[in-house]
């Protein structure tokens, strides 16, 4: 133990990873309030309103990744659920906070703006949060009533979280003409903010959180978006009218409290399927299912014929079909159903033999697209089911498994952030130097490549683990090394990812396609939700309950490393469906706002198919 000024830490380690944290962020809380206080319109070359918007999404991040570091933690030792049923409720929480921006970023193009939308989105997060620390009793477990109060602080934070993460990065952009060469200096900016705030949260609010009390840490997160709050209110007249409805009679006559209502609703929802985590895998089955299926619909038959009328009856009535009984079959195998797995699978076969049909008796480039599209999304999903393991069980893992130092097991919440802010700049010029050379991997292969780094990373930590023996503490570099591995792979996927989905949509249809993306990103957190689950080892003993772990995640790894050499094996054949020689930028007028900030978190863009256009030609991003 060593003592500190104000607190006593585990080790040196702890406390001057502590103190740095601290440092960093007031120094970046001292800048920020310097530069936006400057009597010039413009500092460093940028509009003053940039600032404004770093600060106010610099402290979001930190209430967010701060009670992030703690959930797990707070979910099995304050309320006492078991490992498997706080993995269950961990994993749903991230999948809606995944779907909501879907909503928030629809809501603010058609009505209110970006504006009041991370407004609204910043008070029910700020009370969202202080609810967090609100904890009662903690001897009661899950018999204690602010149980209920703790349900809605979660629902408040998955709405918040939809209504500014969708729309605080398009207002960045709306700062700046379409053509200004200063918009992508302008998101490496705001995105240092997420970073500063991601890093330190973890830091911070878990060594308190751990170390001295449950509602010091989600009291700090609640302040820390509080401070948020205040900047961005205060600060309006920087924004310099951006972000305001575009449509303001949508909103006349009080009916922009309507949506405000909207919005409270969208809370009792949350706050009802975050209890009952089933409701939000048949949501993600069943819309999610519709959705693809309605997408490859339109580009097979209505844009490939030219309309729904002139499709081949047979065909679309078979594919219809279908497509209605996987979902039905997928929702009632989630309820137990024992022939729905079969069922499923037979109306799979028919749906992609309807496809290669098609495929062979029409040819249509933008059909081809949307297929290599869909086998994007599908892959996302391996990775982010394996890379959300992080806030979970391989958060539990590092609390009682490995040998940490002293240090509390929050704060390697941390290192990811930490890694992307040194490695994001080296992998920008690695694909530069790549593309200049003819050698930048495709899309496709970057998929796969970010596959096997994540299946990699599990196989480290099981060799680590193994070589000194399962009764041993694990040495705390394979933690390092797994954080190490899923960041590479995560620069691999998530900065391509919504750039793809964006270039390959067909005007119309863009906004379904980001849509499709999003399930697809919360269905991988609510599936790594159910892995993590898979980990819980409750009343086996330690080193039992270490080698369950340890045998789930060489499971994982083996088939995410089978899994990814597939993609790359396939990716030269999903490259030739992009029919790169016809993907011209001269006319796009649907690139998503926000989309050049987009890579840290894949939610930051929203849903905002507006025009955001590129120069004329083909780009390597299209590869």
């Amino acid at each position: 133990m060593v003592e500190g000024a104000f607190f006593t830490f585990g080790s040196a380690y702890e406390m001057w990873a502590f103190r740095i944290a601290v440092i960093a962020l007031v120094s970046f809380l001292i800048g920020g309030m310097v530069l936006v206080t400057r009597p010039q319109q413009e500092v460093i070359g940028h509009p003053k309103g940039l600032f404004l918007l770093f600060m106010a999404e610099m402290w979001e991040r930190f209430s967010y990744y701060g009670m992030r570091a703690l959930l797990i933690f707070y979910l099995v030792q304050h309320w006492l659920f078991s490992d498997s049923e706080a993995s269950v409720i961990y994993g749903a929480y991230t999948a809606l906070v995944y779907i909501a921006p879907v909503v928030g970023g629809y809501l603010a193009d058609r009505y209110v703006g970006q504006r009041k939308a991370v407004l609204f989105g910043a008070v029910l997060l700020t009370f969202g949060h202080f609810f967090m620390a609100f904890e009662g009793d903690g001897t009661l477990g899950q018999d204690n009533p602010m149980l209920n109060v703790f349900w809605l602080a979660l629902a408040l934070i998955i709405v918040g979280s939809g209504f500014l993460k969708a729309n605080i990065s398009v207002l960045v952009g709306q700062l700046y003409s379409r053509t200004d060469i200063r918009r992508d200096p302008a998101y490496t900016i705001f995105y240092m903010g997420i970073n500063v705030g991601a890093a330190t949260a973890s830091i911070i609010c878990g060594y308190l959180g751990q170390t001295v009390g449950w509602e010091y840490g989600f009291g700090l997160a609640g302040f820390g978006m509080l401070i948020g709050l205040v900047f961005f209110v205060i600060g309006k007249p920087l924004l310099l009218g951006k972000g305001e409805p575009q449509h303001p009679e949508r909103i006349a006559g009080g009916k922009e409290y309507l949506i405000y209502a909207a919005g409270l609703g969208m809370v009792a929802l949350c706050w009802l399927a975050i209890q009952y985590q089933e409701l939000v895998g048949v949501l993600l089955g069943g819309f999610g299912g519709a959705l693809v299926a309605y997408v490859l619909a339109i580009v097979t038959f209505q844009m490939a014929y030219g309309s729904w009328k002139q499709a081949p009856t047979v065909p679309f009535f078979v594919y219809i079909s279908s497509a209605v009984g996987l979902i039905v079959s997928l929702i009632a195998a989630s309820q137990g159903g024992a022939a729905a797995p079969y069922a499923a699978g037979a109306s799979l076969v028919v749906l992609i033999g309807v496809l290669i049909q098609q495929s062979l008796v029409k040819t249509f480039h933008e059909r081809d697209r949307i297929f290599a599209a869909m086998f994007l999304i599908l892959t996302s999903i391996v990775f982010w089911a394996l890379f959300e393991q992080a806030g979970s069980s391989l958060n539990l893992f590092t609390d009682r498994h490995v040998d940490t130092q002293g240090v509390s097991a929050s704060i390697f919440q941390s290192v990811n952030a930490i890694y992307i802010v040194l490695l994001a700049p080296l992998f920008a010029i690695l694909w530069q130097k790549l593309a200049a050379k003819g050698a930048e991997p495709s899309t496709p292969m970057k998929f796969g490549l970010a596959v096997v780094q994540v299946g990699l990373g599990f196989l480290v930590l099981v060799w680590g683990a193994n070589s000194v023996g399962v009764n041993v503490p694990t040495p705390v570099i394979f933690i390092f090394l797994i954080y190490l591995l899923h960041t590479t792979g995560e620069l691999c996927l998530s900065p391509v990812g919504l750039s793809a989905m964006n270039r390959l949509s067909p005007a119309h249809i863009a906004s379904l396609v980001m849509g499709t993306w999003f399930f697809a990103s919360a269905t991988g957190n609510f599936a790594a939700g159910l892995i993590a689950s898979a980990t819980g080892a409750e009343g086996v003993g330690e080193e039992a309950g270490k080698q369950l772990v340890l045998d789930v995640y060489g499971t994982v790894g083996w088939w995410a490393v089978g899994i990814g050499v597939g993609v790359m094996v396939l990716s030269p054949f999903v490259k030739k469906l992009l029919h790169l020689d016809t993907i011209r930028d001269d006319d796009v007028g649907d690139d998503l706002e926000g989309q050049a900030g987009a890579g840290l978190e894949p939610q930051e863009a929203g849903m905002h198919p507006s025009t955001n256009p590129q120069a004329p030609g083909v780009h390597e991003q299209n590869r």
